[in-house]
């Protein structure tokens, strides 16, 4: 019988990363999960997996902006698991304001979530991955990251930070026969995109092809993609899920 393999996805409690667990889950994987805040969620997600799939999970909670905490999450991965098989770095905040706007302290913490949270925990897995000579890694980018968005110039410069990161570490780590993939959602019914005023979900579902908002589990399905073996000759490469708003 073929070992289960093992994913890490940050912050996994709800939205995309919440899909994606579940997604991961119904394919047969152990999961580590990690949230920050939002324990009642993720309780009650990591409930769901073992009684809806039998899966083994390890919640663990830690701000992913913090490398000591990322350090604390891998190793409680590795003895609950072993080695990871699939990283997936989703955790994210985002935010609405003019650049002038925008504190010091909001630009740091904004880079610190997307671009640092990616970098503090990819560094602590990928040494066990290049070991094994094999390992998929996706980061969850956006389409603000690809083309921008007005009122969101930090959080557009962090997703394009990882788009850029992507590819440079898809160059890197090839030779160790690691992959490593973007996806970037368009616009997505999730708890971030539910402040939205009406006006502005309407404005942002006539704006793409498709006539509608994504899904997390559409989302989820791309990132399941690519870390199967049917991805496994793609790398560095961005995966826009975004109904035609980003071609």
């Amino acid at each position: 019988m073929t070992e289960r393999k093992t994913a890490l996805i940050t912050g996994a409690s709800r939205g995309i990363g919440r899909a994606a667990a579940a997604e991961f889950a119904r394919r047969g994987y152990r999961l580590v999960l990690n949230y920050r805040s939002a324990e009642e969620e993720a309780r009650l997600l990591e409930r769901e997996l073992r009684e809806g799939y039998g899966t083994q999970v390890l919640l663990c909670r830690a701000d992913v902006a913090d490398d000591e905490e990322v350090r604390g999450m891998a190793e409680a991965g590795r003895r609950a698991f072993g080695p990871m098989d699939v990283l997936v770095c989703n955790a994210g905040i985002a935010a609405q304001r003019l650049f002038t706007d925008i504190t010091p302290e909001e630009w740091e913490r904004m880079m610190a979530v997307h671009v640092g949270g990616a970098y503090h925990c990819i560094r602590h897995l990928l040494p066990d991955m290049v070991r094994a000579k094999a390992g998929k890694i996706i980061l969850v980018s956006s389409m603000w990251g690809q083309v921008g968005a007005s009122c969101e110039v930090h959080y557009s410069t962090a997703k394009a930070a990882l788009i850029g990161m992507t590819k440079a570490l898809a160059k890197e780590v090839g030779p160790s026969h690691i992959q490593v993939n973007c996806v970037a959602p368009g616009a997505i019914d999730t708890d971030m995109n539910a402040g939205l005023e009406e006006s502005a979900r309407r404005e942002l579902m006539e704006e793409t092809p498709l006539g509608r908002l994504g899904t997390p589990e559409e989302v989820a399905a791309a990132i399941a993609f690519l870390a199967s073996p049917a991805a496994d000759f793609i790398t560095g490469q961005v995966l826009g899920v975004n109904g035609g708003f980003v071609v």
